[in-house]
């Protein structure tokens, strides 16, 4: 019996050990990284119009992935990054979140021009980061998936900036459900009607405002167009939500009908927060998407 015990104190000490250098190991295997917080791209700067840049240390010449955070475009930050930082360094890039001014203090076309802004300084600074400004993968979660897509094909916004498209490689569009804002409206507010509900006073028609032309324009699918220079897309979204799902869909079929090579990847059993919260961990299947996404992407 007591020959028996000390077997599997053995046994057991063992399979510590063995966590705890897997462990180790696992953390050695970490990227370090250098954390510049609270860069200014404006002049002056309110203090939303900041970056966050993560590069890992000795960095040099590496790809940019440029992050926009989302929050319905009036709540936010670009703190909420989770383990993408860390992700991405690990894989050789380097990481920047942007921040930038919301609604109702500034209107929508303010913010485009806030990201575009952004944008525009992270091209002419990232260098001095480690990072490479003629490839940039443009990313962005909710609202920041409606900003990323505009940016990356309403080529106007980065050409008020002096910029054009051929520095973008990439965009990732996560979970967004307004590439095509007068669609979204209709949607919604039908499905209002349809259960004899009123309608909001906020939401899409009081974010957008009361436009119809503005709607369009402020939609990415209203400015695809073969030869723009407009780049690849990944369009990540909850497989089960029937609103981003149509809204992916859309663009997908919008930027297939211009040659745009793109894929629409529908991210099961998960949600809105838990698909952005896991992009960055190495098992969940939206992660490697992405990433075979972005290797493809930066080959050509």
């Amino acid at each position: 019996m007591k020959q028996h015990i000390t077997t599997l104190t053995l046994l057991f000490l063992a399979l510590l050990n063995l966590a705890q250098t897997r462990a180790q190991t696992a953390a050695a295997a970490q990227t370090k990284l250098n954390v510049k917080r609270d860069l200014p791209y404006a002049e002056p700067a309110d203090p939303r119009q900041q970056v966050d840049i993560y590069a890992p240390e000795g960095a040099k010449n590496l790809p940019v992935v440029f992050w926009i955070h989302g929050g319905g475009w009036q709540a936010g930050d670009r703190t909420s990054i989770q383990v993408k930082p860390q992700a991405f360094a690990d894989k050789g890039f380097v990481f920047v979140s942007t921040g930038y001014r919301l609604l109702p203090n500034v209107d929508m076309v303010t913010i485009f021009r806030d990201i575009a802004k952004s944008v525009r300084w992270v091209h002419d600074h990232i260098a001095e980061h480690g990072g490479d400004p003629n490839r940039i993968l443009v990313m962005g979660h909710s609202a920041g998936a409606q900003l990323a897509a505009l940016i990356c094909i309403d080529d106007r916004y980065l050409k008020a900036e002096g910029l054009s498209l051929a520095m973008v490689k990439g965009c990732v569009p996560v979970d967004g459900d307004t590439y095509d804002v007068p669609a979204m409206i209709e949607t919604a507010e039908t499905r209002l009607r349809v259960h004899g509900m009123p309608m909001p006073k906020l939401g899409h028609r009081l974010k957008f405002g009361n436009d119809p032309e503005k709607h369009r324009d402020y939609s990415a699918v209203t400015h695809v167009a073969k030869d723009k220079g407009i780049p690849p897309f990944l369009i990540l979204h909850v497989a089960d939500h029937p609103d981003t799902t149509a809204q992916a869909q859309r663009l997908g079929t919008v930027l297939k009908d211009a040659d745009i090579p793109n894929k629409v990847f529908g991210a099961k059993e998960t949600n809105h927060t838990k698909l952005n919260d896991n992009l960055g961990l190495a098992e969940d299947p939206a992660t490697k998407a992405l990433f075979e996404f972005i290797g493809e992407s930066l080959k050509k």
